[in-house]
């Protein structure tokens, strides 16, 4: 490390010479010039210098016979011995001879300070020594240290002494060194003389005018080498400690096997590897994995207990033996019992519960039966994975459950090979060892989630898991040995199936989950929701009192869902208020009444849909499904003068947009039957338009609603705004099936519709609907599209009422 000096920057510089006196000089303008191999100087420094060559030799020699002053510079090739006048960096420093010392070998040993900058201006001679004309450049420093200035010399004093710490050179005379620098040029100078950097960098460097500016670069560069340096001494450290406790480690354990073997004492690893033995045995594996099982303990016995493939062996081991290869529970076949407990924990729900106990009966006659892969498909909050719960309890059999939402890599079923580090079995088979039977119901969440990237298609591992012919002898890729599957009741859950593959689709048992009707929802939320809330937020059963009224005012109002996970965290929400009200000093009973109950919750954020309040030319009501249950859909046609145009509007999709069209084209096939003009097709503009445009909507089924419109306006006949429809429509006037007829149905009830017009091909979906609810609503079912207009479009209309209309 350099050696720094404090003198102030001036014209005249302040010098020790060998007597130890000090002398004022005056930089010249001609100094003799010294090259330099590999190193750059910088103003102030104070650096050791050998003097070889006999060019330089004559350069010191003529300095000390004058003003003891030479010119030092880089040369760009270290190598060049008798480098010309194109081979120097034409930017240096003028510098002082302070001491010298005559080598035995003929070299000279100077100790020089560089004073100032300087740029060659010309070469004067290059015999015995090169002579040069210079330009001292005087580096203007900063006249007000700015707040940013300030904090940028302290960041860069702060990581200099860090890293002259790390690197061992730090010295109290460098600190005091480093604290009595002020100006950013000199400070940029000092760090950078010990950053060890390459020639052109430090060169570049030196060029840089600014000192502002130059400590900036500094810093940057000061940051990345206290980097590189604490993560070396890291791994040095690591690497030194790691190897004095490994040495420690091995000779304490020979000493200790040594001791033992003189005692006549067993061996802990002879006795751990009859315990694995032993374990092997109790574990009742399949006779090929008992067999691969011994020989890893044989392998085992045979290597160095610090081996890195010894822990790998003990971890498979692990595995091998904890693993239910038979263990697995008696199942309740109670046919009676299951139906308690499944009513118990759910309501309603008759088709899943009626599937579960279908399998618990023939079970009960033939024990030898596989599982069946059930999937419960159906909006988010219906109780799929509750229900998977329900049905293991109904069993009595282990319950295990795993998230496949989002997951994209194949090893993640299958597992990965032991052959890669920190290696691990599959999902699958940890889940039955987390279960520790090999016949638990075992619940896959989320299954239409999940991805497929470069890594493989999880859903093809799931292909040999889910099918019953094939999954007696899955393979995971960690284990590397068939495990019998066929005894776990799988249960997968799902939105939607759109994005479940055909293959693994084609493998499930699809049990559909529709959403609860609102009679189902506040029959739930008194029976389940309302009491566990009460519970977990620590009232009392006769504390809080919440009226049928209420809750069917919280379930129409304040949520919309098919499921009921907003309807719980409204009942919490009124929980909550009545714990705070207790915690406040008030006593209870609370009575939230419908008219009370916005202070517990807030404005509705909905409102009920309501039915039209007259019948209207070119309006039709349409019925649609969303994953959040049924909803009305006004539909509105209107002329108007043209060419023939269609005009679609209310952000629809490509499928609605086609209906739409489907529609136009049936309607001009049948302009004479319905009593429509043909020239209106070519002299009217028609506008379609559904409303909550900013709602997308898509679908085959606004069909027939879509077309009553537009004959509606065709004909200037009002469409009666008692009749809902639902159906997707042909060119030839076929009404084809729709689906989601339950959600349709509820939501022409909640907004007042008593007739809903349906396709023949839905008259068998009717069963799916509460017999409760088909008493409240007229189904007519229809084959042909004149079947709806029949129904749906007014014959007779009072001149008054079509007048009103118009306007």
């Amino acid at each position: 490390m350099g050696l720094w000096s404090d003198m102030d920057i001036d014209d005249n510089f302040i010098i020790t010479d060998d007597a130890g006196g000090q002398q004022t000089i005056e930089i010249p303008d001609e100094l003799p010039l010294m090259a330099l191999r590999d190193v750059i100087v910088f103003p102030s420094m104070v650096v050791p210098l050998f003097v070889g060559r006999e060019a330089s030799v004559a350069a010191v020699n003529e300095a000390l016979r004058s003003n003891r002053l030479i010119f030092l510079t880089a040369q760009k090739d270290p190598a060049e011995e008798t480098p010309d006048r194109d081979d120097f960096y034409h930017l240096g420093v003028a510098a002082a001879i302070i001491r010298t010392l005559q080598l035995p070998d003929g070299r000279l040993k100077i100790l020089a300070q560089a004073l100032i900058k300087g740029e060659i201006l010309e070469f004067l001679q290059e015999e015995p020594y090169i002579r040069v004309r210079i330009r001292p450049i005087k580096e203007e420093e900063p006249g007000e240290i700015t707040v940013e200035i300030e904090a940028l010399i302290r960041n860069v004093k702060e990581q200099a002494e860090k890293l002259f710490a790390l690197k061992g050179v730090f010295s109290p005379e460098i600190g005091a060194v480093l604290n009595n620098l002020y100006e950013p040029g000199r400070l940029a100078d000092m760090v950078a003389s010990n950053l060890k950097l390459k020639p052109a960098d430090a060169q570049n460097l030196l060029a840089v005018a600014d000192p502002v500016e130059r400590l900036k670069v500094v810093n940057d560069l000061l940051a990345r080498e206290l980097e590189v340096t604490t993560v070396q001494a890291k791994i040095q450290s690591e690497a030194k400690e790691e190897m004095t406790k490994t040495q420690r480690e091995y000779f304490l354990r020979e000493q200790l096997n040594a001791i033992k073997r003189e005692l006549g004492e067993i061996d802990d690893r002879t006795e751990e590897l009859s315990e694995l033995r032993k374990k092997v045995i109790e574990a009742r594996m399949p006779p090929d994995a008992e067999e691969d099982a011994l020989k890893q303990i044989g392998r085992l016995e045979s290597m160095h207990p610090d081996a890195s493939e010894a822990s790998i062996i003990r971890t498979y081991l692990d595995w091998l033996i904890e693993l239910p290869w038979s263990r697995s529970t008696n199942d309740k076949l109670d046919v009676a019992r299951a139906q308690k407990v499944l009513d118990e924990d759910h309501y309603d729900l008759e088709k899943v519960k009626e599937r579960i106990i279908e399998y618990i009966a023939v079970r009960k006659l033939n024990r030898s039966v596989k599982g069946p892969i059930l999937c419960f498909v159906g909006p988010p909050g219906v109780g799929k994975t509750s229900l998977g719960r329900s049905v293991a309890r109904a069993l009595g059999r282990k319950f295990v459950r795993v998230s496949l939402g989002g997951v994209r890599d194949e090893a993640e079923i299958r597992g990965h090979r032991r052959t890669y580090i920190g290696a691990l079995p599959g999902r699958i088979i940890q889940g039955i060892k987390r279960a520790g039977t090999n016949n638990p119901v075992f619940m896959m969440d989320e299954v239409d989630k999940i991805g497929t990237d470069f890594r493989g298609d999880p859903a093809a591992a799931l292909l040999e898991v889910l099918d019953p012919e094939q999954n007696n002898t899955f393979f995971d890729h960690y284990i590397d040995l068939p495990f019998d599957l066929s005894r776990v009741l799988f249960v997968l859950t799902a939105n939607v199936t759109d994005s479940i593959p055909s293959a693994l689709l084609d493998r499930l048992e699809l049990i559909r989950l529709s959403g609860y009707t609102t009679d189902e929802k506040a029959a739930i939320a008194r029976r389940y929701l309302l009491p566990r809330q009460i519970k977990e937020h620590g009232l009392k059963k006769d504390t809080l009192d919440i009226p049928d009224t209420t809750l069917m005012k919280i379930i129409e109002e304040y949520t919309r869902e098919a499921g009921l996970r907003e309807l719980e965290r409204q009942i919490a929400a009124v929980c909550r208020k009545a714990a705070r009200r207790i915690a406040e000093g008030e006593k209870g009973p609370f009575k939230v009444t419908a008219l009370s109950l916005s202070r517990y919750l807030g404005i509705p954020p909905y409102q009920p849909e309501l039915a039209q309040e007259e019948s209207q030319v070119g309006v039709a009501t349409g019925l649609a499904w969303t994953p959040f249950g049924g909803e009305v859909l006004r539909i509105e046609a209107t002329l108007m003068k043209g060419k023939g145009g269609l005009t679609l509007t209310g952000l629809l999709g490509e499928v609605m947009k086609e209906s739409a069209q489907a529609a136009l084209s049936f309607a001009r096939s049948r302009a004479e039957s319905l009593g429509i003009d043909p020239q209106t097709f070519e002299n009217k503009d028609i506008h379609i338009h559904v409303p909550a445009g900013a709602i997308p909507k898509d679908g085959p089924s606004a069909g027939i609603t879509l077309t009553t419109a537009l004959v509606s306006a065709l004909t200037d006949r009002p469409v009666d705004k008692d009749v809902a429809m639902t159906g997707e429509i042909t060119l030839r006037g076929r009404v084809l099936p729709i689906g989601g007829l339950k959600e349709k149905a509820l939501a022409a009830l909640r907004a007042g519709i008593s007739r809903v017009v349906i396709p023949e091909g839905n008259l068998k979906d009717l069963e799916e609907i509460p017999r409760h609810i088909r008493k409240k609503i007229t189904f007519h079912v229809v084959k042909y599209m004149d079947e709806v207009l029949k129904i749906a479009i007014k014959q007779d209309v009072d001149k008054n009422e079509k007048k009103r209309d118009k306007t």
